[in-house]
């Protein structure tokens, strides 16, 4: 999938995700980069993002991915624990978020999610379980 379609595709299924700005970089059952660039408005004090916004990013990644691998009698997921550990703080650029599976099961998707900033550090660790609905 193109770029753009995937953006649109994340966008659809996510609303939120148009609001903040987010984009899909990569879009696959393997792994999903979605990318959120700074931006003041996103930020609390001393310029920082928001560890609110960065949430928002990696549960929206993993969401995804997720949702690229439901079996097909699936009609969706949702988040039903996520886990983050913030290790840095982002004061500009560009954030990303890559998000791949750690187990594929009957009820549940768990993914793993880096967040990293422009420079490629490692600035979140985000862990979450996600439900299979519809089954």
């Amino acid at each position: 999938m193109i770029e753009k379609d995937a953006t649109a595709a994340v966008r659809h299924a996510m609303p939120l995700c148009e609001t903040l700005g987010i984009r899909a970089d990569e879009y696959s059952g393997d792994g999903v980069v979605l990318s959120l660039d700074w931006s003041e408005s996103l930020c609390t004090s001393n310029g920082v993002l928001h560890g609110g916004a960065i949430m928002a990013l990696a549960d929206s990644a993993g969401g995804a991915c997720a949702l690229l691998n439901l079996p097909a009698e699936a009609s969706g997921t949702a988040t039903i624990e996520s886990k983050t550990n913030f290790l840095g703080a982002v004061r500009g650029g560009t954030v990303t978020a890559s998000s791949t599976p750690l187990h594929r099961g009957r009820a549940t998707i768990v993914i793993e999610t880096s967040v990293r900033d422009a420079t490629g550090k490692l600035v979140a660790k985000v862990t979450q379980t996600q439900m299979i609905l519809g089954l």
